[in-house]
């Protein structure tokens, strides 16, 4: 069975040309990243479907790396895709139109056959449960201009506000890294993610009723997915499967800060968890276990030790961060829920194991790890404000309607 799906794969995958890629550039494809040999010129048989290409350019010797450019492709069968590296901006670029045409051509005709590198079919599946709400319509509504999603553009995002551990830690690397001239470090090409705040105000109520709202965020929930998404849970899904891969792979401190603010926002709802979107829940949860999961492999990831992403230290999910807290009090409802629903249940219990078992997180109400104070540099930590009459600016607050 497992030779038929490949043989199919092989017949009607996509191809990516990727033409004068030097020796040692560090390229990945999903899941997988490797080392560029001399005779690299791409990858073959593609599946059909969501894939996120990165790269890192490399010195003559392969021993430092610029920082890692990425960009999403939506394939559909026998689909051929061209880029060629600019050494001079060391990047890949698209091609004039009939340029690209002859190396299509080319490729139909078998020409580059022996240079391209069969994509790792056995490591699909792990890549389709990271990716499978990840659409092109989700690609096309959050990709920025020209696609490039890189660090490098990101330089100047949360200069007004504090940084945690692992936020210090990438901002260090990006100083310490060659960065090309030729990307723009303005910020205007930047990931369109949806604007997720982060505490609520509201005029005119008391702080007992603003102190309720910010506890559970069910209202802000529902309104986030009427006015930004449509009604479609899953668009939301999909953008926060995309800012994961981006953070993972891509190394982007937007995409580690967007995966952060869903994750919380989803953890702090309560109503919602229950009553009208345990669906929703259900999904989210079977989501985040299999990004948890991915992420915390020690061997199995194949991500390399030079390819594995800086944010991925003990910083970004240590036990005083602002996910054990959150974690908690979730999993406690939950489990204290009297009518829950089955899955939504069970794979609760999936992710609870997962981080007791690779973290060592203890999760039970008397836990010792409960004295740990939240650092007081995370924007996520909970906050108790106070609302003026006056209504402040930014993406960190939202006025909801009465």
């Amino acid at each position: 069975m497992e030779a038929e799906t490949e043989m199919e794969v092989s017949e009607e995958g996509a191809t990516l040309l990727l033409l004068g890629v030097p020796k040692y550039t560090l390229f990945g494809i999903d899941t997988q990243i490797f080392s560029v040999g001399p005779e690299f010129k791409g990858i073959k048989s593609i599946p059909p479907g969501p894939h996120f290409v990165y790269y890192s350019s490399s010195n003559r010797s392969g021993s430092e790396f610029s920082p890692v450019v990425g960009f999403f492709i939506y394939t559909d069968s026998s689909d051929i895709i061209v880029r060629q590296w600019n050494a001079q901006e060391e990047r890949l670029v698209r091609l004039l139109e009939d340029e690209e045409e002859r190396y299509r051509s080319a490729v139909k005709g078998f020409m580059f056959d022996k240079q391209l590198g069969p994509y790792p079919i056995n490591q699909y599946v792990e890549w389709k449960r990271l990716s499978s709400f990840v659409t092109k319509a989700v690609i096309d509504r959050i990709e920025p201009i020209g696609g490039e999603i890189t660090v490098c553009s990101e330089n100047d995002i949360y200069k007004d506000i504090p940084k945690t551990t692992s936020e210090k830690a990438l901002t260090e690397q990006l100083k310490n890294s060659k960065i090309s001239s030729s990307l723009d470090l303005s910020g205007k090409h930047r990931c369109y993610y949806t604007t997720i705040p982060r505490l609520i105000k509201r005029k005119g109520v008391s702080g007992q009723e603003l102190t309720d709202l910010n506890h559970d965020k069910t209202r802000l929930l529902e309104t986030m997915l009427a006015k930004e998404y449509g009604g479609c849970e899953e668009l939301f899904l999909g953008e926060m499967q995309f800012a994961f891969v981006a953070f993972l792979m891509g190394q982007s401190l937007e995409g580690f800060m967007q995966w952060k603010s869903i994750v919380s926002l989803m953890l702090s709802c309560i109503e919602a968890l229950f009553r009208t979107r345990s669906h929703l829940f259900t999904k989210f949860i079977r989501v985040l276990y299999h990004q948890l999961h991915f992420a915390m492999q020690k061997d199995g990831n194949n991500m390399g030790e030079k390819g594995a992403s800086a944010l991925l230290d003990d910083s970004w999910l240590s036990s005083d961060s602002f996910l054990y807290h959150l974690y908690k009090d979730f999993f406690s409802s939950v489990q204290e829920s009297a009518s829950v629903d089955g899955d939504l249940l069970s794979w609760t219990r999936k992710l609870k194991d997962l981080l007791e078992d690779v973290l060592g997180w203890d999760f039970e109400q008397k836990s010792a790890i409960d004295g740990i104070y939240f650092n007081v540099d995370d924007e996520f930590a909970p906050v108790v404000e106070m609302v003026c009459d006056d209504s402040n600016g930014g993406s960190s607050a939202v006025d909801m309607p009465q």
